[in-house]
């Protein structure tokens, strides 16, 4: 009988994960990841102040009732100083630098399929399941290939593309094919406590919302180098127009987000976005969504999930993703140097709100080829010059 670890984080998700793998045969043994102090949030800041999203109190209780319920045994493993490490300390980082983090991300690639792989390793777990809308399928000799979930509206398959063979390899999707509606449905029939249990949507250390509380009050705890730079930051600056025209103040540049429209406190004739951010100079660029749009962009560095199926010696047509609620859209790949190096995309048409820290990820069809991520747009005198070195009308799919 194959064992499997199964994180859970006190969701219907990984609830009904468990539950399906044990339906399924499998030695089933649950584990809830504590990753961060909940005390550590300010207790007046939300009316449940004991919520982190996926590892609260009360959500580690919800999902021992679960191990309880489906009578397998059950650990509480701390990695709190892994995700202060590799997820919230680059947060705080790449808010201050400008760019706007994702965090599940990153949770993903060094906690979830990180740690937690070594963690059931040493418990002579060979296999960890989660409760990821993704797929998994053989590829025989050429490895594995990481797939999007059935259901579009969940599919989380965006949040997974660094993960690498060796991963794949020794990681379950038991929700993949499944859609939400049937993931309460077995829910109910199997009677889990977590069956009407509400969906966090939430960043689980930020459960209140209040972005810069959060920066101000973690900075010097998590990374007290940052410190300079955030007191840079955190004070008032020009919110301008491309043309350098000042229209208003704002109050700390870390608060914004490339496209972000509410909260700018600017009068203009038309609805104006954040295009850019520029804390160098302490200062916000705004104009009208005509000015969001870019043909291009760079990633920082890149990653392949299936690097021989991948021909990275010549553009390559594919599509992309560039945040997660993004529909994908059809553009040409160029690597840039080495295979992990930076890439270049070249989009058909325009896309809004490219933004640094965001990912960019490449799909064929329902396949994850990889992805990057997002360093800047290109301008559009950039891309069009980059569109016609890559033979760009001429470009052949793959």
């Amino acid at each position: 009988m194959k064992r499997v670890l199964v994180a859970m984080s006190g969701g219907v998700d990984s609830s009904v994960a468990a539950w399906l793998l044990r339906q399924e045969g499998w030695d089933v043994v649950g584990c809830t990841m504590q990753l961060w102090d909940a005390r550590r949030n300010p207790s007046d800041a939300s009316d449940r102040p004991s919520r982190g999203g996926c590892c609260s109190p009360d959500d580690v209780f919800d999902a021992r009732r679960v191990a309880e319920r489906l009578g397998v045994p059950f650990f509480v493993v701390n990695l709190e100083a892994d995700f202060e490490r590799h997820v919230v300390a680059p947060f705080i980082e790449g808010y201050l630098l400008g760019s706007t983090p994702i965090p599940c991300a990153r949770c993903n690639t060094f906690l979830k399929f990180g740690g937690l792989l070594r963690f059931a390793r040493g418990l002579g777990i060979e296999y960890v399941a989660t409760g990821h809308y993704a797929r998994i399928e053989s590829a025989g000799q050429d490895g594995f290939r990481l797939l999007r979930g059935v259901d579009e509206r969940k599919d989380q398959s965006y949040f997974l593309f660094e993960l690498r063979q060796a991963q794949l390899a020794r990681v379950v999707f038991p929700l993949g094919g499944y859609r939400k509606t049937d993931t309460r449905r077995l829910a109910r029939e199997a009677d889990l406590p977590t069956a009407v249990k509400r969906e966090s949507r939430e960043i689980c250390f930020l459960p209140d919302g209040d972005l810069a509380g959060f920066i101000r009050r973690e900075t010097g705890r998590v990374r007290s180098d940052l410190l300079p730079v955030l007191e840079n930051r955190d004070r008032p600056g020009a919110i301008e127009l491309a043309d350098g025209s000042r229209l208003g103040t704002h109050g700390g540049v870390f608060r914004y987000t490339v496209g972000q429209r509410k909260g700018l406190g600017v009068a203009y004739r038309e609805p104006l976005y954040v295009t850019k951010i520029d804390p160098e100079r302490n200062r916000l660029v705004v104009g009208p969504r005509s000015e969001l749009l870019s043909l291009g962009l760079v990633t920082a560095a890149s990653h392949w999930i299936r690097r021989p199926q991948v021909d990275l010696q010549e553009p390559m047509r594919v599509e992309v993703k560039i945040r997660s609620t993004h529909r994908p859209v059809s553009a040409v790949v160029v690597q840039e140097g080495e295979p992990e190096g930076p890439t270049v995309v070249l989009f058909d048409e325009p896309q809004a709100a490219i933004t640094p820290g965001q990912a960019a990820v490449f799909y064929r069809g329902s396949e994850v080829l990889g992805g990057g991520w997002i360093q800047r747009p290109l301008s559009n005198e950039e891309a069009l010059i980059r569109r016609r070195e890559a033979g760009f009308s001429t470009m052949r799919s793959h």
